[in-house]
């Protein structure tokens, strides 16, 4: 199988493509950036975008790595997805393991430490009809179907089973990393133990955008890191596409998507208030004719009334200038919620807190750059900085609001 590494933002060496390849490719990877070599015929330049993980092509294998480093880049969707806080040492393997790989080998571990003793089990209502009694009469279901005659008995009881969400959650991840062309032998083979584990458990369909989630205690603690991982899996790993022949199939995450939901779980937590009141939500809309609709990322509601409103964007700052289109777009939150200010924070580097202010109205557009490198603590220590300049804001507001 061909090979090709890629690295988030950065332009490659020229590859050889086919058409079908090329046009599969820009299916599957509609952020990579595909440009003909000059003089050449079938040889390309690739520069990805932020959508990075693992593509398929019949015989040809991508990589895309991020440029925070996959340990990095899975504890922050860990985090954002389950509230969950993965050890360290969880996603630590060679740099040159691609992200399928580096996943499969940490849902292998966590399955492992999950199953000391066997399966989960748990209690599930089952619904049928039996020569005997079991459990309660369906008594209105009995009168309908079989017009008061027994047997069979129509009845609902609880089951004490291992075919319950948490495994089935797992069932479903080892079955979609399986189907994935895994570059290691090691990687694939302890795959298999998964497998053999959940063996006995229904193996369920579970779309990408309705992975559902389960609800921990003491009892199921434990199961806690695998079942984050499986639903991690089946969120991203659900993929497939193609154009004529040509399929093209992979595990991909969006660090655009991930940066949103994870800044906005890190600043949840940091201010401590609830997802019912810092969330992403519609506000008014900007003009009398309620035509301009918009939609910020970031958003604190007190009751009814909005005391911060912001956007997060996975983009440069500390070498480009801000994008005039972003700072419009913060103008158009704070001007239809008639705030003092607001918050653009941004992906990368060390860059200064800066502000700017509006001409006329006075309005205040701040601008701060959030470094992802380093560990999941490092970060969240970083967002817990930036929420003490989101207290301000909504300080801001409420005071003029109670003025007004």
């Amino acid at each position: 199988m061909r090979e090709i590494d890629l690295e988030e933002y950065m332009r490659s060496e020229p590859h050889e493509l086919s058409v079908d390849e090329r046009d599969a490719l820009r299916l599957a990877l509609p952020s990579l950036t595909i440009q003909p070599v000059a003089g050449t015929d079938g040889a390309y330049h690739l520069t990805p975008g932020s959508i990075v993980g693992a593509v398929e092509i019949e015989s040809l294998s991508v990589i895309v790595r991020p440029k925070i480093g996959i340990p990095q880049l899975l504890s922050l969707v860990c985090y954002a997805m389950s509230k969950f806080r993965p050890q360290p040492e969880l996603f630590d393997y060679p740099q040159h393991y691609g992200l399928p790989d580096v996943l499969a080998l940490a849902f292998v571990s966590a399955a492992r430490r999950a199953f000391p003793n066997g399966l989960l089990h748990g209690y599930r209502t089952e619904e049928e009809a039996l020569n005997t009694v079991r459990g309660r009469i369906r008594f209105d279901e009995q009168v309908r179907r079989r017009f008061g005659v027994a047997p069979p008995v129509e009845v609902r009881y609880d089951e004490f089973t291992e075919d319950i969400l948490a495994n089935q959650l797992v069932k479903a991840a080892a079955y979609r990393l399986a189907r994935m062309r895994l570059r290691f032998p090691a990687a694939r083979s302890r795959l298999a133990w998964v497998a053999d584990m959940v063996d006995s458990v229904s193996l369920m369909t579970f779309m990408p955008n309705a992975v559902p989630e389960v609800r921990f205690d003491r009892l199921n603690e434990h199961y806690r890191e695998v079942v984050s991982l499986s639903r991690l899996i089946l969120r991203h790993s659900a993929f497939e596409s193609g154009r004529g022949n040509v399929r093209a199939s992979g595990f991909l995450i969006d660090i655009n998507a991930v940066f949103q939901e994870f800044v906005t779980e890190a600043l949840r937590q940091a201010l401590g208030v609830s997802s019912r009141q810092f969330r992403e939500r519609p506000i008014p809309s900007l003009d009398e004719g309620n035509r301009v609709h918009l939609r910020p990322d970031l958003t604190w509601w007190d009751g009814t009334s909005c005391i911060f409103v912001g956007d997060a964007k996975y983009k440069n700052v500390s070498t480009d200038p801000v994008p005039n289109s972003d700072l419009y777009q913060l103008l158009a939150y704070v001007t239809a919620l008639d705030l003092p200010g607001g918050l653009l924070i941004y992906a990368k580097g060390e860059a200064d807190v800066s502000a700017y202010r509006s001409r006329y109205s006075g309005k205040r557009l701040e601008v701060a750059a959030l470094d992802l490198s380093g560990t999941l603590d490092e970060a969240l220590h970083r967002v817990r900085h930036l929420a003490n300049g989101v207290k301000q804001l909504s300080a801001e507001a409420k005071a003029r609001q109670l003025v007004a």
